[in-house]
């Protein structure tokens, strides 16, 4: 069957998914079952490593939320369907449980800096005429930074770091709280000093942030890559007092995985030790 193709006009499309094992399904699986389906999934794994898209990344979740993890990235919309499909179709049937799954797409922020902000910048703050060699040279940096930026917003190359962090998250529409009543002067603004308080943990936390309104039941959904769990904690946590997060923001189920190729989360679920 040839489904559908659906492109984006920019960006791509990221699936989160989150299962449990069906351990008593597990224990009934024929003999080389539990090895055929690890196959099956670092074929799939192995075909799609590109270093944005299509990509299939396997993670165990920690805690008693979900077993393991899957992320997906892809450019066009039956692409990350079919993968979907083909991750859940390397298990044996009724072995694996979904418990959480999110579909979201990069995107561009509205409030990023646009070529005018540039130019108020360097002739308001660094005082440079505008006729200027400086200025002509600032402001070409400045535009390769935002293509740069744009770039990696749009087509992400998420770092393979050892935790993954990810929950899904809505601006706040509740009296005088509502987000989407503030003008967009007052919401840029809010959002530049949001955004100052996620650049402090660069080389900490990559973050990836996708749009999700109208396409799941959250607006965003936001993965955090990180080295260690207690950045995941220090980045959220001073994120809770900027009052983008402390008046407008609602937040969904966080989900923290380890990164881990199919061999190592057979080894650590004990599925072989199981079959």
């Amino acid at each position: 069957m040839t489904l559908p193709l659906v492109k984006l006009n920019h960006g791509i499309h990221v699936m989160h998914l989150f299962y449990r094992i069906d351990r008593v399904r597990w224990t009934q699986l024929g003999a080389g079952e539990s090895a055929q389906a690890r196959t099956k999934l670092e074929a799939l794994c192995a075909a799609n490593t590109n270093p944005s898209h299509p990509r299939v990344v396997t993670y165990a979740t920690v805690g008693g939320k979900a077993d393991l993890a899957v992320m997906l990235y892809a450019a066009e919309l039956g692409q990350v369907a079919q993968l979907h499909r083909d991750v859940e179709a390397c298990f044996p049937p009724g072995a694996l449980q979904q418990v959480f799954s999110y579909l979201s797409i990069t995107e561009l922020s509205e409030y990023m800096s646009t070529e005018e902000d540039s130019r108020q910048t360097l002739i308001q703050q660094e005082k440079l005429s505008p006729d200027s060699e400086a200025f002509q040279t600032r402001m070409a940096e400045m535009a390769k930074k935002r293509a740069e930026y744009e770039q990696y917003r749009l087509y992400p190359e998420m770092p393979d770091w050892e935790v993954m962090g990810f929950y899904p998250m809505n601006k706040r529409r509740s009296g005088n709280d509502n987000w989407y009543s503030l003008d967009f002067a007052a919401r840029k603004k809010l959002m530049g000093g949001h955004a100052r308080v996620g650049r402090k943990f660069a080389g900490r936390v990559s973050q990836l942030i996708t749009g999700s309104t109208g396409i799941d039941d959250w607006e965003w959904g936001v993965t955090l890559m990180a080295h260690q769990i207690d950045s995941l904690k220090d980045i959220v946590y001073e994120m809770r007092f900027d009052e983008v997060s402390a008046r407008y923001g609602e937040f969904g189920p966080f989900y923290v995985n380890l990164r881990l190729s199919p061999a190592a989360l057979w080894e650590h679920l004990h599925l072989e030790a199981l079959s």
